[in-house]
């Protein structure tokens, strides 16, 4: 069997391409749009037709969906699969998804439940995964001073999402502050619930209309497509506004609070100069020295996106992947792809993070073992390799 895998530059592709030629899958890649970001939608249906003409396989395959794609498929009578592994992602949610030819994967279920009304027999749900080899021969060939440059207490990688939130960006200066306030209050509850997302619940119909009437630059290009999208007014308002706005209010405070109690190494672009007692070690090299991190880290943190409604994000996959100890936020699939207590750690506040994090870093032992048991799991069970064999089994 032979696919052409098209590629935008998702750091997970390797992995995957890797796993494909496991299951017996001979891939071809199309790269245009790895190295060029500005093509148009009719630049890809255009080389991605020649390149059908010129190299014929059994399905095209992407990290994500990409409607121009579908849409190529679609003419050429092929099979398009595609993995979801970001949310939201807004291109789901075009005319292309209803396309029969599609086979939709996404690794939330809240996400997949959306898009599943919209094509029921061809998405699918499937969780995330890793490449615990690489992840293993990076660490081995640490040398001693790199394993003493990335040692932390507690260590967090990724960003705070405050360059993330398009909430900022909105021009409110003539929001009703009811509405305003309104929006406010849901916001600062929902940081406080985990494994359960009720924000879609409380923007009614009335309200959604009257806070996009008052933004200027409510994204016009999806709220006014019409027929073009299935994209509603409240899908944006919920998660690609509120939802990123969530985490970036969520990570300022936890971040804020853990480093007054205790010492956190942080790794991003984000601008902490307001959190004075963070450790901010700048931007970290994801395949050369983040396994390093989270191998030798005594707590590595996730604090998955508010988008993630439901799923585990792949901070949870690296991290095990690693052999690092994990404290994680609950989330409704966590146990169904891992035993909390025994192959990693799960909070359910800010109190009760801190302490787990001042009872997990004297016990040396005790994190050993969760961070062996974690691992043995995601070997067993988690793998690139595995995921696309289930996959191919249920697409084809």
């Amino acid at each position: 069997m032979k696919i052409l895998f098209y590629r935008y530059g998702s750091i997970c592709e390797p992995d995957v391409i890797d796993a494909f030629k496991k299951n017996n899958i001979t891939v071809d890649e199309m790269t245009d749009e790895v190295t060029d970001k500005t093509l148009t939608a009719r630049e890809v249906v255009e080389r991605l037709s020649a390149c059908l003409l010129e190299h014929p396989c059994d399905f095209v395959f992407s990290i994500n969906f990409f409607p121009p794609v579908s849409e190529v498929c679609r003419i050429h009578g092929i099979l398009y699969l595609s993995w979801s592994v970001d949310c939201p992602v807004l291109e789901l949610y075009a005319q292309a998804v209803k396309n029969k030819i599609n086979r939709i994967f996404l690794f939330d279920r809240a996400q997949w439940a959306d898009i599943n009304r919209l094509n029921p027999d061809h998405t699918y749900h499937l969780p995330l995964a890793a490449n615990p080899g690489h992840k293993r021969n990076v660490i081995r060939k640490a040398t001693s001073e790199q394993k003493k440059r990335y040692r932390a207490d507690v260590c967090f990688v990724g960003s705070l999402y405050t360059e993330k939130s398009p909430y900022d960006r909105l021009e409110m200066k003539n929001m009703p502050d009811r509405v305003k306030g309104y929006i406010d209050g849901i916001m600062r509850a929902q940081e406080e619930v985990y494994g359960y997302y009720f924000i879609d619940e409380l923007l009614g119909d009335d309200l959604v209309k009257e806070f996009t009437a008052h933004c200027g630059n409510f994204y016009p290009e999806y709220s006014t497509m019409g027929r073009e999208t299935f994209l509603k007014d409240r899908d944006l308002l919920s998660l690609f506004y509120i939802g990123n706005k969530i985490t970036a209010n969520e990570r300022m405070r936890y971040m804020t609070y853990l480093s007054g109690h205790t010492d956190v190494t942080i790794y991003t672009a984000s601008d902490t100069s307001s959190i004075s007692r963070l450790k901010n070690k700048g931007t970290i090299n994801t395949l050369t020295q983040m396994p390093i991190a989270f191998h030798e880290s005594k707590i590595n943190l996730n604090m998955s996106s508010k988008a993630i409604r439901t799923g585990l994000p792949f901070r949870i996959f690296d991290v095990l992947s690693c052999g690092g100890f994990l404290l994680t936020n609950y989330q409704e699939e966590l146990a169904e792809n891992f035993e909390p207590g025994r192959e990693l750690a799960v909070y359910g506040s800010r109190e009760e993070l801190l302490d787990l994090i001042n009872y997990y870093i004297p016990r040396e032992d005790e994190r050993m073992k969760i961070a062996q048991a974690g691992m043995e799991r995601l070997e067993a069970e988690h793998t690139f390799e595995k995921r696309v064999g289930q996959m191919l089994k249920m697409a084809l």
